[in-house]
């Protein structure tokens, strides 16, 4: 059975055209059932297309010149989301053409598009932008915000744990995730007043598909024992550059080793299936596809630099949530939140009454 279409900026990242249009033919020779709508330079794209004969039957081409440059203010690309890639792949999203958007373009621009296009989902105040990032177990561990709201409230933090939660069940299976917030410490009496009143909240919380397990800091992230890390989008943001650069740093001191003499050349030889093992798992293309939750349609930021394997990635993700309806998953989830602070509320009116 194929599944909706995926509406594919194919001009946006660094490298364009070729290296979109070759992320999705990698990612359809994986799965046929993906269809697409390749939105950008038609003469561009079926050029591209000559190399990926498997994506013709399963693509159509929405013609557009316009880009949004990597370094645009949001503010200038709202203006133009009629007329660039970017924002007609959105306006598909919205407009039914396409169950679903994936970009690798100026991420300010996607999240502003995206918003203004098809608005947040009810109690939702503002949409999270997640990743999934590796840990040490078998599992990944969903982390959001990661840069889309430099400032938030409890409310909000709150918000963001049932959609990470959501998203969590998607990709380990878990029925109630593991979440933690992301704090300088984890005793209780650590942290800002934001952090501490939307700690209260999810423990007070009842009903929920997630267990609230605390705080978690931030070099325990990665260590598999914790399924959704939730912050405000700037600490996130530093946490999330702060782990990428850290993981290229160890695979450059490890080149480095290794070519400084011979008798490290034959150390790689006999330690390369290791090597090989840690390269891929840090290699970020394999964690690509960042998702804004919280918006009433799924649309998907593949990095800017991605491969195409990183872009067949994100393409494979958006699939996914498309599969395991992931807004409707928020929306139920949402409403059990609903339902239990409605349950609060009389509960305390009636003691109070008693009284």
């Amino acid at each position: 059975m194929s599944l909706p279409r995926i509406a594919v900026d194919a001009m946006g990242g660094d490298e364009g055209v070729r290296t979109m249009i070759s992320g999705a033919a990698l990612a359809r020779r994986r799965h046929d059932r993906f269809h697409f709508l390749l939105v950008g330079d038609q003469a561009r794209i079926e050029r591209a297309l000559e190399a990926h004969p498997n994506m013709r039957q399963a693509s159509e081409i929405l013609h557009c010149e316009d880009v949004v440059g990597g370094d645009e203010k949001p503010t200038q690309a709202l203006r133009r989301a009629k007329t660039t890639s970017m924002g007609l792949a959105i306006q598909a999203v919205k407009d039914g053409r396409a169950g679903a958007a994936v970009s690798a373009g100026n991420t300010g621009a996607l999240m502003a598009m995206a918003k203004l296009a098809l608005r947040t989902m009810p109690g939702i105040d503002r949409p999270a932008l997640a990743a999934l990032m590796p840990t040490l177990e078998e599992h990944d561990v969903v982390m959001l915000d990661l840069g889309a709201n430099t400032e938030c409230d409890p409310r909000n933090l709150v918000q963001w744990a049932i959609m990470g939660a959501a998203y969590s069940r998607i990709v380990t299976g878990r029925e109630a995730p593991r979440v933690r917030l992301l704090n300088i410490g984890t005793e209780e009496m650590k942290g800002t007043e934001e952090l501490q009143e939307a700690a209260a909240q999810l423990r007070a919380a009842t009903g929920l598909s997630l267990a609230f397990e605390g705080y978690v800091e931030a070099d325990k992230i990665n260590r598999g024992d914790t399924d959704v890390v939730v912050t405000d989008g700037f600490s996130g943001n530093i946490a999330l550059k702060s782990i990428e650069g850290t993981a290229r740093f160890v695979t450059d001191l490890l080149r480095n080793a290794f070519t400084s003499s011979f008798r490290s050349k034959v150390g790689f030889l006999v330690s390369r299936p290791a090597t090989e093992l840690l390269k891929h798992h840090l290699d970020p293309n394999n964690h690509n596809g960042a998702v804004f939750l919280g918006l009433n349609g799924v649309v998907v930021k593949s990095h800017g630099s991605a491969t195409a394997a990183g872009v067949a990635n994100a393409v494979a993700v958006t699939a996914r949530l498309l599969e395991e309806s992931l807004t409707e998953r928020i929306t139920a989830d949402l409403a059990e939140l609903g339902e239990a602070r409605l349950k609060e509320t009389r509960s305390n009116n009636a003691a109070a009454t008693a009284k």
